[in-house]
């Protein structure tokens, strides 16, 4: 044996011995952060699926389930209101092709009577509520209501009133911040540092890299949510490719990646809610709290309240 690999072979052994001890143990040189809220049912655009998304009968109809989240995007008008709509465009909600931001919030048009629901093609939701809501008119109406602000754009006047409306609302820590780009929240955490934060699509990667590699145990997090798609709902509901060989690999691969729960029991240890969105079907719910998932994201809250009522209370983490 050379003396490279009488050396290099222990220190490798050592290595993923502390890599694994400190993967399920994680207490050991990590505080966890204590959350304000569990999010066990998350409202996905505000339960979409049975009521007309992102209306304020939408919002009540969930908090009537008992929802733990509200899950929200938000767009700027031309009049510098905060509006609650997933599209920057208003075309497929209410068959006018304009952009929220070059309308005031009074000249918004109404909503269809009614809208397919993304994460179940080939069902659509009805409701008599077809108004565009304010983001400021949720903060009043449900004050404690813990909710997930999603900020598609890099638009810093979008992002500095959403933080000034979460301060002058007092609910910093029941508002997360949300969104794909790291470039994106960078802004959102310095207009509003007290929010928490979710992982990003990069920062989602680097953790997985860092947990293959070993070194998850090892790396701060200050992200306090890992909100992820499933992968068991890609090639079924969620469909990210146009071509169908596409998503069938999509989906093989990010099960092998991501469905680990001995990742999410870390995450978890470690103050990390980890939220799958956006899951319709039973199996699926089945799926994700059987991996150790905090909570999900539904379109529908009865069908995830039912479930988790027959399913009783959650196991307290160790």
């Amino acid at each position: 044996m050379s003396p490279l690999l009488y050396y290099a072979l222990p220190a490798l052994g050592s290595y993923v011995m502390l890599s694994f001890f400190f993967l399920r143990r994680p207490r050991l040189l990590h505080t966890p952060w204590v959350p304000a809220f569990h999010a066990r049912l998350g409202a996905h655009r505000g339960g979409s699926g049975e009521r007309l998304e992102n209306t304020m009968e939408a919002m009540e109809n969930s908090m009537a389930q008992r929802a733990d989240l509200l899950e929200l995007d938000c767009h700027l008008t031309r009049d510098g209101v905060v509006v609650v709509s997933h599209d920057k465009n208003l075309f497929r909600q209410t068959g006018v092709n304009r952009d929220v931001g070059s309308l005031n919030f009074e000249d918004l048009p109404l909503l269809k009577e009614e809208l397919e629901v993304y994460f179940s093609p080939g069902h659509f939701a009805h409701g008599a509520d077809r108004h565009m809501v304010r983001l400021e008119d949720l903060f009043r109406r449900f004050p404690r209501m813990p909710m997930s602000v999603e900020v598609k754009e890099r638009n810093e006047e979008l992002i500095h009133k959403i933080a000034g409306l979460v301060r002058h609302y007092d609910r910093s820590e029941i508002t997360i911040w949300a969104s794909e780009k790291s470039s994106i929240m960078k802004k959102c955490k310095a207009a509003n540092p007290e929010m928490p934060t979710s992982f990003t699509l990069s920062r989602g990667f680097w953790v997985l890299l860092f947990y293959y590699l070993g070194l998850l145990p090892f790396i701060s997090i200050p992200e306090k949510f890992l909100i992820c798609f499933l992968p068991t709902i890609i090639n079924r509901t969620y469909f990210p490719f146009s071509r169908s060989g596409l998503n069938q690999l999509a989906a093989v691969v990010a099960k092998w990646l991501i469905m680990r729960k001995s990742l999410i029991q870390h995450l978890q240890q470690r103050g990390v809610q980890v939220v799958f969105w956006c899951l319709n079907e039973e199996s699926d719910f089945e799926a994700a709290f059987n991996l150790g998932a905090t909570g999900v994201i539904t379109d529908y809250p009865t069908a995830l309240r039912c479930y988790l009522d027959s399913r009783g209370p959650p196991a307290l983490a160790s």
